[in-house]
């Protein structure tokens, strides 16, 4: 591929100018063969996939994948780092007891020596990008510096990448400065930083996309948080629905669920049969970007322009929407592959040939496809893509929920009593941990709103931030805490999930419009068994009884240990939140 200069434009000269130093300046030191600034065409993405599948770093998939790419990563890079990802403040505390931090001094120092001739032999990409509709005011620009085609082609997937986005960049007059190489891949040398106070991101040694597509986690959450602490809004790990009940009307849903915890099958929800007359369309699988507005709501965005989702799991039983949207234009990282050549992973038919690695599949190797293998697409490829996704307004919300995986103690769904409440219960949500992210499986952790990985700043200012929104709101959407996951004492899930869930929804939006009954327990309001639309599911009455049961003493343990963990926030902590925590645990001991 050729290289080609930046496009000449005459709204901001001098920031066209100064990006084109900054990737001098970066040329200068990673000293690239060549520098191509990405276009976003079609032509280019067709190159690039040429370039890749003739090194082999791609594999066409069979022919009924049309467009469909396996890519491979290094078996050491294959999920997010949080223990290299570091918030680089200048005041430490800024930074929070929830991040690695490091002096920014020491971490351009170290990471510049990292990036110092890394790029010899290969192409520098530069890629402007805009998380958001291109015509959205509630949108932010970036521009992302690899050394990566793959990252590339997934960029464009993600964003909305190319001239478009350098031309919003220009009436912007801002972007956040992302750099990114993928290196030896040595994990000794592989680190992740972010310089909020400079909205400048460095990512080097890891090609897996939550370490380099540096729009998705880096950009849209840890960065953005920050942004939206100054200018008043809320950057979130939230997926967005559009849900439409018999009746014809629209209610629009956030809910934050740590990664792989079933946020994609929500997002992308199937009506039961038995549940005529309703339909769930898909905004966002991941990230929300959140607004005040000027009608006392809160306004969404989903940033994103595609999904890079967790492939095992996905199947046409657990997500029919899911399944057939990978089914073409789709790139997969880590599945396995059948002797006819197609996609592989637990649960669907036929039976692997190679394993995530390229090897012949031998179970004695472990999974045929990684726990945490990907997909990559676009988002209008989803049979259910709402038309919303695109509003430059974004839509206005009628309910937050809340949820993680959690065996017991967790009902299915509750309600908390105001704003406050529910910022409470966002900052106690745990989960088990998933192979999303490196380190053990299965081990019980706090995840508060599903943003513990994730939030660029000090949790305490957070939710301190999170409680300043809620005052500006005349309208706020009600918050919901959701637990699909609950256990018998054989280890057998009391909910059915899936599409089932539409029957909790119903409830939450009943509540969220003033019309549904509940009753009310020391943790929140709770619908009776007869309040959720359970007609054509078959489940005994004792096991909805024990779904929505409250185990007092479990719960004043819960919060016990909240209002320990909480404190390591010192003075930063909400007073609000002390009291609310202090009151649940009376009205517990009551």
């Amino acid at each position: 591929m050729s290289a080609s200069r930046i496009p000449k434009h005459r709204s901001h000269p001098t920031l066209l100018a100064d990006l084109a130093h900054w990737v001098e300046d970066v040329a200068a030191l990673t000293c690239p063969d060549s520098v191509h600034w990405c276009d976003g065409s079609d032509t280019e993405a067709e190159q690039l996939t040429r370039l890749l599948t003739d090194t082999g770093m791609l594999e066409p998939l069979h022919g009924d994948y049309p467009g469909c790419h396996l890519y491979r990563s290094h078996p050491n890079d294959v999920a997010r780092v949080e223990h290299l990802t570091f918030v680089c403040t200048h005041d430490r505390s800024d930074a929070g007891p929830n991040n690695p931090w490091m002096a920014p001094a020491e971490a351009h120092a170290r990471m510049d020596e990292l990036f110092r001739g890394c790029m010899q032999g290969r192409t520098l990409y530069v890629i402007p990008y805009c998380m958001g509709p291109l015509d959205s005011p509630l949108s932010r620009c970036g521009v992302e510096i690899t050394d990566s085609p793959y990252v590339v082609l997934n960029m464009r997937l993600m964003t909305r990448m190319g001239d478009a986005a350098l031309a919003r960049i220009e009436r912007d007059g801002r972007f956040v400065k992302g750099l990114h190489s993928t290196g030896d891949l040595n994990p000794d040398r592989r680190f992740i930083m972010h310089f909020p106070e400079e909205l400048t991101i460095k990512s080097f040694g890891s090609g897996y996309g939550g370490n380099a597509l540096l729009g998705k986690k880096c950009h849209a959450l840890r960065i953005a948080s920050w942004q939206a602490r100054d200018e008043g809004w809320l950057a979130e790990h939230m997926l967005l629905v559009a849900i439409t009940n018999p009746a014809g009307e629209t209610h629009y849903v956030a809910a934050a669920f740590p990664s792989a915890c079933g946020k994609t099958n929500l997002a992308m929800l199937i009506p039961p049969a038995s549940m005529p007359g309703w339909t769930v369309r898909t905004i966002g699988d991941d990230i929300a970007w959140l607004h005040p507005g000027a009608d006392g709501r809160l306004w969404a965005i989903n940033p994103e322009a595609g999904f890079f989702g967790v492939a095992p799991g996905t199947n046409p039983r657990s997500n029919r929407n899911a399944f057939d949207m990978i089914r073409k234009d789709t790139i997969f990282t880590n599945v396995a592959v059948t002797d006819e050549g197609r996609p592989w992973w637990d649960g669907l038919e036929g039976a692997p040939r190679t394993d995530w690695r390229g090897q012949p599949y031998d179970p004695a190797n472990g999974p045929a496809a990684h726990p945490n293998a990907r997909f990559t697409v676009s988002a209008t490829n989803n049979p259910a893509y709402a038309a919303e996704a695109e509003h430059p307004q974004g839509v206005p919300l009628s309910a937050i929920i809340f949820g993680g995986r959690r065996r017991s103690l967790a009902p299915l769904v509750y309600e908390a009593s105001d704003w406050v409440h529910g910022v409470l219960m966002g900052a106690g949500v745990a989960s088990e941990t998933t192979a999303a992210a490196t380190g053990a499986v299965g081990v019980l952790r706090r995840d508060p709103m599903a943003m513990k990985p994730f939030c660029g700043y000090h949790f305490g200012d957070y939710w301190q931030h999170w409680i300043n929104i809620g005052e500006r709101l005349s309208h706020p959407p009600r918050i919901f805490h959701v637990n699909w996951f609950r256990q018998d004492a054989e280890g057998r899930f009391l909910w059915p999930g899936f599409g089932e869930n539409l029957r909790v929804l119903a409830w939450i939006l009943d509540r969220a419009q003033a019309r549904g009954s509940a009753v009310e327990t020391p943790i929140g309001h709770l619908p009776a068994p007869h309040d959720l639309p359970l007609q054509g599911l078959e489940i005994p009455s004792e096991v909805m009884e024990a779904l929505l049961a409250i185990d007092v003493p479990g719960w004043h343990r819960e919060f016990s240990q909240l209002r320990e963990e909480l404190s390591a926030y010192g003075d930063r902590l909400p007073s609000a939140l002390r009291t609310r925590l202090d009151e649940a645990l009376a009205r517990l001991s009551a």
